[in-house]
């Protein structure tokens, strides 16, 4: 039997702000257990919430960038459920009435094209707690530092087919997010993390098949891992002639599999009822505007942008503009050296190469957008050749020197006198009789071999052009 695989993701965001979503101050990733839990966190007696602004206002400029509509009118609400992170026994958050309603975006697939991907819905709620499992000998610690730090949980529509679709989705919403600055949407952190509800259906079926849920995802390479191995497991319980139970499920990265956690909660479940101690939230029309203008030039635009204006290909403007740093970054060396083409080709190849070995971003690159520039301008003024650009540009990451600088210690300046490249020419048709003859007889592709040759000899400086015109002459 054939299979169609059916997902939705939960996508958790924090928002970057000042403090949390109802009380105090934002917490700072890595301190030290429960020293930045408040008085609201603990759920002391009396305490009650205020709502952050920030976070309404980074949800809003969230729902404009994928042009979700914005409701001038959402509601929170209270999600009872009893867990030790969360003392206050309910977590404040939107059910209902959301901020954000439905949106798309777009994703790129494998084979070149494009599919567009409905989210349902993008509400705020406060995080909760963490629990610690390890060093506490069969016992768990509680953390409450995130407690309260303001999410924003985006659903998708179930329009994912497979696990390379739902990472393309996951990669763009994380393109987006950095774009607006609302989050630093750092996985590994958990500022940003994912639920994959997984289903199966025979091909050609209309209804959906039971869905589970994997929890708290932290990665995109453990997002597509997770999600195939799922997808696996429910097709053989179904062809062992059991059925696919609704439940939630942790991923093992360590053993890459999914396990058992909990039996799936409904909303019934959770005892929704209107938050009594938050009025619900009503915007007019001037604040979405006010919004609408700090949204900047995002992915898909300057991605069009760099295909016209400067003419790159889709795979290299993408690669580009998924990250903005990496965007402006291209701009930058485009704009000093002149050349967008070859600024392309060196960031999506040498750079991006560097860039993947070290883990490193690119704001953490030893090349600086205005050194690369200069290593272009020198390729281009046939100060060197390509090839011994490439012996520059390995330099560069140890050594901060200029690239003219470089370049002049290490004796590397293209040789482009023609006395010199002709005498080089002369000595590689003395040396190599035999090629020559071939040459001469119509083996035209012996060329080649014969230029290898000649920029032996030069140790790689002589510039490869003349030596080429000068042999074809010279043959004739």
């Amino acid at each position: 039997m054939e299979w169609e695989t059916v997902i939705g993701l939960e996508v958790h965001v924090q928002l970057s702000t000042k403090s949390k979503l109802f009380s105090g101050t934002a917490s700072q990733f890595g301190a030290e257990p429960n020293t930045q839990a408040n008085i609201y966190d603990l759920a002391l007696p009396g305490v009650l919430p205020v709502l952050n602004e920030e976070a309404l206002k980074h949800a809003v400029k969230f729902g404009l960038a994928i042009n979700a509509s914005i409701s001038k009118t959402s509601v929170f609400d209270r999600k009872n459920y009893f867990y030790p992170d969360l003392p206050k026994g309910y977590q404040i958050s939107q059910l209902d009435f959301p901020t954000v309603g439905k949106g798309s975006l777009m994703i790129n697939l494998e084979d070149g094209s494009e599919k567009v991907i409905g989210v349902t819905r993008a509400h705020m709620e406060e995080d909760a707690g963490k629990s610690l499992h390890e060093d506490f000998h069969g016992m768990s610690g509680i953390d409450l530092n995130r407690a309260g730090t303001p999410l924003l949980e985006i659903v998708s529509e179930p329009d994912l087919r497979n696990a390379k679709e739902a990472v393309a989705y996951l990669k763009k919403l994380h393109s987006i997010i950095l774009y607006l600055d609302i989050s630093d949407a750092i996985m590994a952190q958990g500022s940003m993390r994912c639920d994959a509800n997984v289903s199966i259906r025979p091909k050609g079926e209309i209804e959906l098949g039971t869905r589970t849920e994997i929890k708290n995802i932290n990665s995109f390479r453990f997002v597509e891992k997770a999600i195939n191995y799922e997808v696996q497991r429910q097709q053989e319980v179904i062809q062992d002639g059991s059925r696919v139970v609704q439940e939630t499920r942790l991923y093992d990265a360590e053993l890459n599999e999914t396990r058992s956690m909990r039996s799936k909660e409904v909303a019934n479940d959770y005892r929704y009822f209107p938050e009594p101690d938050l009025l619900p939230i009503v915007i007019d029309q001037a604040f979405i505007d006010s919004i609408r203008e700090t949204l900047p030039e995002l992915p898909d635009a300057k991605k069009a942008r760099f295909v016209k204006e400067f003419g790159l290909n889709d795979y290299d403007a993408s690669v580009i503009t998924n990250n903005r740093d990496m965007a402006e970054y291209f701009e930058s060396v485009t704009r000093d050296s002149g050349d967008a083409k070859l600024a392309a080709n060196w960031i999506t190849g040498d750079l991006q190469a560097l860039l993947n070995k070290n883990n490193w971003e690119i704001t953490e690159s030893p090349i600086q957008a205005y050194r690369l520039a200069q290593l272009i301008a020198r390729i281009k003024d046939n100060t060197i050749s390509g090839k011994i650009a490439k012996r520059i540009f390995e330099g560069m990451i140890e050594d901060s020197s200029s690239v003219d600088d470089i370049i002049e210690e290490a004796g590397l300046k293209q040789v482009t006198d023609s006395g010199e490249i002709e005498k080089l020419v002369d000595e590689v048709i003395d040396n190599n009789p035999d090629q020559v003859q071939q040459f001469r007889e119509g083996k035209q592709q012996v060329l080649s071999y014969l230029v290898g040759q000649a920029m032996k000899l030069s140790r790689g400086k002589a510039n490869p052009n003349q030596v080429n015109q000068f042999l074809r002459n010279k043959l004739k």
